[in-house]
């Protein structure tokens, strides 16, 4: 789902506020649920239950939660720029001190839109952040075989600042951001973050056997020197500010929330034949 990027997702989200926006990527739980999403209602969601934050229509690559600031996930790579600068062309229009996070993957630097909506966002200083999920790989694809240049060098063509960050640490991340993020509700946007990180997992459930386009030592090393969870919890015992026992009781909790969410789901109702039209054109 999203494990290995954690630290990009809270890291970003902990420096928000719930009305601001993210918008989000085919790989999007990690951001969901750092923007606050209901273990349950999301789960509900994915399972395409009437609970769910979309009544089971959006599924888990168009799940929203609009109420938490989350407009959405998106099965498009690079489709979601120009809903997270829409949100932040209304919030400057409407003189709200809002901020938007556009999350994408590396593969989205293939896509015009992209671009396009850099574009506008340059010209009206718009309160936008674009944040460059860079995991090294478009599905099989190394990210140097498919991006030519200088990652960072796209959006300098823009003028917008740029910045480049271990999106493995936490920390590192979340002070970046916290920054930025005052800066553009003073009006210094847009800004880019280039986030270094990497999927343990393959692109989708087949992907199994990955050593055709990436080494399982590669993969080693990642999980065992890399692991943002791993390195942030061994932070904060060495600096005495929580102990091994106490950090094992969060994960065990957590473990039984996600398990609780996810039997709540299977056995949650189905959305009623009757939604089948629902809030699929305006006047609904």
């Amino acid at each position: 789902m999203y494990v290995g990027q954690e630290a990009v997702a809270v890291g970003i989200c902990e420096a928000l506020t719930p009305n601001d926006k993210i918008t989000s990527t085919h790989r999007g739980h990690g951001h969901c649920v750092a923007k606050g999403a209901d273990f349950k209602q999301m789960f509900c969601e994915l399972l395409g239950k009437q609970e769910g934050y979309c009544r089971g229509k959006g599924g888990s690559m168009h799940i929203a939660d609009q109420a938490n600031g989350n407009l959405g996930a998106n099965a498009i790579v690079g489709g979601s720029a120009g809903i997270a600068t829409g949100a932040a062309l209304t919030a400057k229009r409407m003189g709200k001190k809002e901020v938007s996070v556009c999350f994408f993957g590396d593969g989205a630097l293939g896509q015009g839109l992209l671009y396009e909506t850099m574009n506008m966002a340059a010209l009206w200083k718009l309160p936008v952040i674009y944040a460059c999920e860079n995991n090294l790989y478009g599905e099989y694809t190394k990210v140097e075989e498919m991006a030519a240049g200088d990652l960072m060098a796209r959006a300098k063509g823009f003028g917008i600042e740029s910045f480049e960050v271990d999106g493995q640490d936490v920390l590192a991340v979340n002070n970046l951001t916290q920054e930025l993020v005052e800066r553009a509700r003073k009006g210094d946007g847009p800004f880019f973050i280039l986030l270094n990180t990497y999927r343990y997992h393959g692109h989708h459930v087949g992907d199994i056997n990955r050593e055709y386009y990436r080494s399982k030592e590669e993969e080693q090393l990642w999980r065992e020197e890399r692991d943002p969870i791993t390195n942030f919890s061994q932070l904060l015992v060495d600096k005495k500010i929580s102990t091994s026992e106490e950090l094992k009781s969060i994960e065990l909790q957590i473990e039984k929330d996600a398990e609780e969410a996810v039997n709540y789901a299977l056995n949650a109702a189905w959305p009623d034949a009757s939604e089948v039209n629902m809030h699929v054109f305006a006047s609904n």
